[in-house]
């Protein structure tokens, strides 16, 4: 296979993995803000010292500097969840503060 081709491939992989991701990975500090976030917005108890707790300490500050970021976007977000939103947002930060 020709170097073009590949480094072609390449970037259709780069552009498509662009596309593929619209938020924050899973597992990662920034979902954990993400998702205590969410929890605020849909009016669901957040136990967020919990789950700054089960982080390492290395990432603590990540998710300390991503919740604020998504703090100010909440701000000015809309505050509506459907129940079925509201019931896997709960189950996904009972499982963070579980971790």
């Amino acid at each position: 296979m020709s170097l073009v081709k590949l480094g072609a491939g390449g970037a259709v992989m780069l552009g498509l993995a662009g596309c593929v991701t619209a938020g924050p990975i899973p597992g990662t500090p920034e979902y954990a803000a993400a998702q205590v976030s969410r929890g605020y917005d849909c009016g669901v108890k957040v136990e967020r010292s919990r789950v700054i707790a089960r982080l390492a300490p290395q990432e603590r500050r990540r998710f300390v500097e991503a919740n604020a970021s998504y703090a100010v976007r909440s701000y000015n977000a809309p505050r509506r969840c459907d129940a079925s939103e509201r019931q896997s947002v709960q189950r996904e930060l009972s499982e963070l503060a579980r971790r």
